[in-house]
């Protein structure tokens, strides 16, 4: 049990500072976190999840150099070139995402935001870090016999179809479910097993999480 007492005279110290490091918006919200009147969307585009997305009007130049990790798991995108998304947003705020997993979160948190553009890498392609292709150009292969990136159903893409064909194996791995599909059904597949995938993370990073505090 924690036994570190109660300090309010330091609470409210850490609070404040903490509100001036996140700047303006959150110094706002904390002033006055209901904002009466004012529409959901338009509170959601000023204090949202997401309100501060970066703009790039060039994504894909240096992409690796602006987007070095996925947000919502911390990993490293170059380490995972294979199944790394960009999300490029109508207002032309811009997600680097480490899989398709973590893409369809960030597709459901920017419910205010169409994206203009989605780019995947080709896990075909010779380069040790995967060129990004639009999705609608690429083939995935969802592959329950196995697991991919933040996953337990590998869902890797392919711009060429033979390479995502020979990706899904011969019968063994079609009798275990393997199929090639478009980006939209890898997308509703990924959000049918996010249940279970988050069970399977939080009991991983919980248990990574213990390791790091026992070696520190």
């Amino acid at each position: 049990m924690n036994t570190v007492p109660f300090n309010r005279r330091n609470l409210l110290k850490t609070a404040s500072v903490s509100a001036l490091a996140l700047g303006g918006a959150s110094t706002a919200l904390a002033q006055d976190p209901a904002k009466p009147g004012m529409p959901p969307t338009q509170w959601s585009d000023a204090y949202g999840p997401v309100a501060n997305l970066p703009k790039d009007k060039d994504p894909l130049t240096n992409e690796l150099d602006k987007y070095p990790r996925c947000r919502y798991c911390g990993m490293e995108r170059a380490k995972f070139s294979h199944t790394r998304h960009l999300l490029v947003y109508e207002d032309d705020s811009v997600e680097g995402t480490c899989s398709l997993h973590c893409s369809a979160i960030s597709l459901s948190l920017n419910m205010d935001r169409g994206p203009k553009a989605i780019y995947a890498g080709d896990a075909g392609a010779t380069e040790a870090i995967k060129p990004l292709v639009l999705v609608d150009k690429l083939h995935y292969v969802v592959d329950p016999s196995k697991p991919g990136t933040m996953t337990k159903v590998s869902n890797s893409a392919y711009a060429n179809r033979a390479a995502a064909e020979a990706a899904a194996g011969a019968e063994a791995a079609s009798k275990a479910g393997a199929k090639i599909v478009d980006f939209n059904a890898a997308l509703t597949s990924a959000y049918l097993v996010m249940a279970d995938d988050t069970i399977m993370l939080r009991k991983r990073r919980g248990e990574m999480r213990k390791k790091l505090a026992a070696g520190a």
